[in-house]
């Protein structure tokens, strides 16, 4: 693709030159690719370096790049699906599950979730932190919060600690029949932690989805589930299978 010049367009000239550059990222980029400098881009498409900065800074809400510190502007992997339908009913740490373990405590929940589990606000349960990884980067963090009477025969030889202890949580949890579960979503900002665990600034916009999970008639699990905004999507039904980047003449399945 060669040097682009813009001409007068009825819309926003970085809005015209975000779908130029998006275009170019389809045909000419991978992703985890490293873009050109600001200069060189700008050079190309003759438009003013703030410009370019203004439809650099939209790709990225879109989810289409990302920057890193000591890396630079580099194009983003396709958006994780979040299922939020209900068709697809199964425990957390079951077969397809792409959640990974990585620690578990035994503590008081926030008080708010007590009240959802039925325990007693001052009782402890299993907190099990969990991570979710895209391409090599973090898209989302969870914090699974199971009653020690969801798993009875839960030892402390099955679950010495750590990640071995959230993996010994999630198997026992696999023993009752799951009668149903309840996911309510909402959009959010980044807390410290999550910023953190999820490499954005403090107050990044998220989407927390709040999962339950009902067996033996009580609610015998909860999830709380962080999922950074720019690199996820929401998806209903069966398969939630379609896409749309661009507009409606380029979709992908």
């Amino acid at each position: 693709m060669g040097t682009t010049q813009l001409e007068s367009v009825p819309e926003p000239k970085y809005w015209h030159l975000k779908t130029v550059l998006s275009e170019a990222l389809d045909s000419e980029f991978t992703v985890g690719e490293i873009l050109p400098n600001e200069r060189e881009l700008a050079a190309r498409f003759g438009v003013a370096r703030a410009t370019l900065r203004q439809a650099l800074e939209q790709l990225e809400l879109e989810g289409r790049l990302q920057r890193r510190r000591g890396v630079g502007t580099t194009v983003a992997p396709p958006r994780v699906g979040v299922d939020v339908g209900t068709e697809r009913q199964a425990w957390p740490g079951a077969t397809g599950d792409t959640w990974h373990p990585v620690d578990c405590t035994l503590a008081a929940p926030p008080a708010a979730v007590a009240d959802a589990l039925g325990t007693d606000r001052d009782e402890p349960v299993h907190i099990v932190r969990r991570s979710r990884v895209s391409h090599g980067q973090p898209v989302a963090a969870e914090l699974l919060y199971v009653p020690r009477t969801s798993v009875p025969d839960l030892t402390a030889i099955d679950a010495p600690s750590g990640a071995a202890r959230a993996r010994a949580v999630l198997r026992e949890l696999q023993r009752p029949v799951l009668e149903g579960q309840d996911r309510a979503v909402e959009l959010g900002s980044a807390r410290a932690d999550d910023a953190k665990e999820l490499d954005r600034l403090p107050g990044a916009p998220v989407l927390v989805v709040t999962t339950r999970f009902f067996a033996e008639g009580r609610t015998a699990a909860l999830s709380v589930a962080t999922y950074r905004a720019d690199t996820c999507r929401l998806t209903f039904g069966a398969s939630g299978g379609v896409e749309i980047h661009h507009g409606p003449e380029r979709q992908a399945s």
